[in-house]
């Protein structure tokens, strides 16, 4: 991946899509920008950047409908949702539709581009509150139904294992004692798991491993 990935940015306030061209523009490539929904799309399409940042309240369609349209048309480039909202059905729909990470616009630059260059990269980044929403859905999920884990996965069967407990809330002591493993095991697994996905800390793995189907 480029060192500075190319990036496109859907913002409909003028404003606001000005400081983020400028805090992404020490590290990125801002390549094009778009005021709504329907123009972000075409953009994105023409100009195919590696991330776009996009708001979820935009005119014409909106963010998450957007991301859907994207990820529908098989383009490769990454979805970094920045946005006011932290409500819990905005962000389930759109890690539904397919948002690799997931910012308000509320979090300090250096958050923003962070998350910008882990999509590049193909990781995940979740502002943590929106992580914890995230993780409270996973949690509460009926499992009596659960499919196998993605063929695709990079991890092992007991990396599963693990990122499952860690998704379900449970410290490093509790994993060690549910799987009859040692602490310094538990760490090595978490290791791990975080260089396979690209995530910045245990709970970006399990937000990554949940919207790629791995648990």
């Amino acid at each position: 991946m480029n060192a500075r990935p190319r990036v496109v940015i859907v913002e409909d306030h003028a404003l606001t899509r000005a400081g983020l061209r400028t805090a992404l523009e020490a590290s990125s490539d801002v390549v094009a920008e778009a005021a709504d929904g329907p123009l972000g799309l075409e953009t994105i399409l023409r100009e195919r950047p590696d991330v776009a940042v996009v708001d979820i309240g935009l005119p014409g369609f909106d963010g998450i409908e957007l991301t859907r349209r994207l990820r529908e048309s098989g383009a490769a480039t990454h979805v970094v949702i920045v946005t006011m909202v932290d409500a819990p059905g905005e962000v389930l729909a759109a890690l539904a539709a397919g948002a690799d990470a997931y910012c308000v616009k509320t979090s300090e630059p250096e958050r923003i581009v962070d998350a910008v260059h882990l999509a590049a990269e193909g990781g995940a980044y979740f502002d943590p509150q929106i992580a914890q929403i995230v993780l409270a859905h996973v949690a509460g999920r009926d499992r009596t139904n659960q499919s196998q884990t993605a063929n695709d996965s990079p991890l092992t069967p007991r990396e599963t294992d693990v990122l499952r407990l860690i998704a379900e809330g449970r410290g490093n002591n509790e994993i060690a004692e549910q799987l009859y493993i040692g602490y310094g095991t538990v760490k090595g697994h978490i290791r791990d798991i975080l260089e396979k996905l690209s995530a910045a800390d245990r709970t970006q793995a399990a937000v990554t491993a949940l919207r790629k189907g791995y648990i």
